[in-house]
């Protein structure tokens, strides 16, 4: 009889590459730089309409990086409470 193995307990695990290659990293870059571009037009919109600002967009630019100020370390990875160095690359889930 065939019995399924769960894929977290030694299915497709292994698969799951230690580290990005190029191609995911420009990916990455490609969306964090859509996301800026987002930012950057919802503020340009906000100013053509009567030199409006949103708090929302201020405190975005005051908190926020945009991509090219980023560390490597704050592009490919996220903040895990149970990992041992509390980062977990991105394509992991």
């Amino acid at each position: 009889m065939f019995k399924p193995t769960l894929p977290l307990s030694g299915g497709l695990l292994w698969k799951i590459p230690w580290r990005l290659s190029r191609m995911q990293k420009a990916r990455q870059r490609k969306r964090l730089k859509a996301v800026d571009k987002v930012v950057d037009t919802v503020s340009a919109a906000l100013k053509n309409n009567g030199g409006l600002t949103a708090k929302a967009v201020e405190r975005w630019y005051q908190e926020m990086p945009r991509e090219e100020e980023m560390l490597p370390k704050d592009k490919y990875t996220i903040f895990d409470r149970k990992e041992r160095k509390y980062r977990k690359g991105i394509h992991s889930e």
